[in-house]
């Protein structure tokens, strides 16, 4: 594969910020820009070369041929992209936000040149900027590497092996499957903390005094900076819309059969074994398997590993090694 890239970071937040610090523990050098002059004064004091100039970033990545790997909320890239396309329009390109396929659409339009592979790290807590993040942040987490018709293999194995450099394993998913599957495990979630903490807020005061575990825990990401929880949920509308049609079908027929019967025995063990069977995947015990990117078959055989649950946990040469259920 030859030397290992440098990273240039655009973007840093939690994400952003844990990606940087992440990529130079790994060994990798590493650089980044930001627009939050306060994010970039932070980073710099800790010695990373950090800054509010992203061309000059942009221009650096084009030189050393390093990956680029924006971390900016979805609404920021019609900022950014025009910036990408202008500086470095030829690097390996990636991204950590949470939805796919309009990043993928606008990268098509506006860099289409750049050897672009999506990513998206299932990681992260609801805090954000520079202070919050960690360079353990994606250890043990999925990361997913997007893997369409077009994708150049050899990208992918770049944006692919710098995930597993910050710890993480690495899912195979096309940008579609990724945002469906996305809006039932993340962004309906996010929705569902915001009702309950309104609600919740209107008991007041008493409410605050009692309310415990499971409020707490289903209305942990309610703290979420509300701009970047409405730019991954919004940006996922097509995906999102009939999972949310498909929840309060569920919720509509618990209210019904508890105004009819008084009892939501079926929604509580439908949800019972729900949290079961993923607890049971999750756990289940798991096949090696291993991928010959120089093979014809191996884009359709990392998605087919990525679909079944399956993960890429390390890359040696044209070899990926992973397992799956």
């Amino acid at each position: 594969m030859g030397a290992v890239r440098d990273v240039c970071v655009i973007g840093l937040g939690l994400v952003g910020g844990s990606l940087l610090r992440a990529a130079a523990a790994a060994g990798r050098k590493v650089w980044g820009a930001t627009d939050s002059t306060l994010d970039a004064q932070a980073a710099a004091a800790e010695g990373y070369a950090v800054s509010t100039d992203v061309p000059q970033a942009l221009r650096r990545a084009a030189e050393a041929d390093a990956v680029i790997a924006l971390a900016v909320p979805l609404p920021a890239l019609d900022t950014v992209l025009p910036l990408v396309a202008e500086y470095a329009p030829d690097c390996v390109l990636t991204d950590v936000t949470s939805v796919k396929t309009p990043v993928r659409d606008a990268v098509r339009r506006t860099v289409p040149t750049a050897r672009y592979v999506g990513g998206h790290p299932m990681a992260g807590t609801a805090k954000s900027g520079w202070a919050a993040g960690t360079a353990t942040l994606f250890v043990g987490a999925a990361w997913v590497v997007a893997i369409e018709e077009d994708t150049d293999l050899a990208a992918w194995r770049e944006v692919a092996t710098l995930a597993l450099d910050t710890g993480a394993h690495v899912v195979p998913l096309g940008c579609q499957a990724h945002d469906e599957v996305v809006a039932r495990i993340s962004h309906l979630p996010h929705l569902f903390a915001a009702v309950l903490a309104a609600v919740g807020s209107f008991g007041g005061p008493l409410a605050a005094a009692l309310a415990a575990g499971s409020f707490a825990d289903g209305t942990r990401v309610a703290g979420t900076r509300p701009d970047l929880v409405r730019a991954m949920v919004e940006g996922n509308r097509a995906a999102l819309l009939p999972v949310l049609d498909e929840a309060l079908g569920k919720l509509g027929a618990a209210r019904g059969a508890l105004a009819s019967t008084g009892g939501v025995a079926a929604t509580i063990e439908a949800g019972h074994a729900g949290a079961r069977a993923l607890a049971e995947h999750r756990n289940a015990s798991r096949a090696a398997v291993t991928v010959d990117l120089t093979a014809p078959e191996a884009r359709d055989g990392l998605v087919a590993l990525g679909e079944r649950g399956g993960r890429i946990t390390a890359i040696a040469g044209e070899v990926a090694s992973g397992e799956v259920c």
